[in-house]
């Protein structure tokens, strides 16, 4: 049976690794089993996918990204260039962790900026937009902006990527798709 996937000839995928249709696998990246990798997914150069990752579908993963186990990504989740998944809170080269992997959760549709770190353990919640450089030490929520080091909620974001203002009701409006969000408790959540 065809591959309904593509893969560059110097893309490694190991048997056992389920990969979903129209995903395309570039130079020099390492596809480890078990992982299962959804449909339409696109992974860039010099990446590592360990086993048991689960990432959902049309997830974009950039150049020289390594998700390690214990990560699973949801729908629509974009992996900026280089940045970090750790496993292992407390690593040690003469100590064995094996067994020991702290699990992180990215959210649908959330984004994870160039160079970004996500210490394990700490989920990220759908939509939400971590910052190029931002060291993410703690949970984040759904439409959350985090910039800095570490890492420190400025703001909210909607859908479409556009920060949000929200006005004295607690209302914003993106301004790309005309959707409406409120905030309440803070929480951010779409009613439009």
């Amino acid at each position: 049976m065809a591959d309904n996937f593509f893969h560059h000839p110097t893309a490694i995928i190991d048997h056992g690794a389920k990969i979903g249709k129209g995903t395309k696998i570039w130079h020099f990246s390492h596809i480890m089993a078990p992982c299962t990798i959804g449909n339409n997914c696109n992974i860039g150069q010099n990446v590592v996918i360990s086993p048991e990752v689960v990432l959902g579908d049309n997830v974009k993963v950039q150049n020289n990204v390594s998700i390690y186990t214990g990560v699973t990504c949801g729908n629509d989740v974009f992996l900026g260039p280089s940045c970090v998944f750790t496993n292992v809170i407390n690593p040690r080269s003469a100590i064995n962790r094996r067994g020991q992997y702290s699990h992180t959760h990215v959210g649908d549709g959330a984004s994870i900026g160039a160079n970004a770190t996500i210490v394990c353990g700490h989920n990220i919640g759908k939509h939400a937009f971590i910052g190029a450089g931002a060291v993410v030490t703690k949970a984040v929520a759904d439409y959350a902006l985090i910039v800095g080091n570490p890492g420190r909620q400025v703001g909210w974001m909607s859908e479409y990527g556009h920060k949000l203002a929200f006005n004295e009701d607690g209302r914003a409006i993106c301004p790309e798709s005309g959707e409406i969000y409120e905030l309440n408790n803070k929480q951010v959540i779409k009613v439009k």
